[in-house]
């Protein structure tokens, strides 16, 4: 965290700095939603798991995806 509106994300190994000031309660570790550079909300570390798996799922077809087009 830079300060109390101010964090560092990792988005896929990317460093970003958001505003976290819409997550109050925000701490290191925590798992967050980004949009436009906001943290919009918390979600359990569970969730967080599925969702990247989800995302890795996703990024694996694109090239098959694309192959077809």
């Amino acid at each position: 965290m830079l300060d109390a509106e101010q964090a560092v994300v990792d988005l896929g190994g990317i460093r970003k700095q958001v505003s976290i000031a819409l997550v109050p309660g925000a701490v290191v570790g925590d798992y967050v939603i980004v949009h436009v550079g906001h943290a919009i909300g918390r979600i359990d570390p569970e969730e967080a798991r599925r969702t990247l798996a989800l995302f890795g799922e996703l990024a694996g077809a694109t090239p098959a995806l694309e192959a077809r087009a």
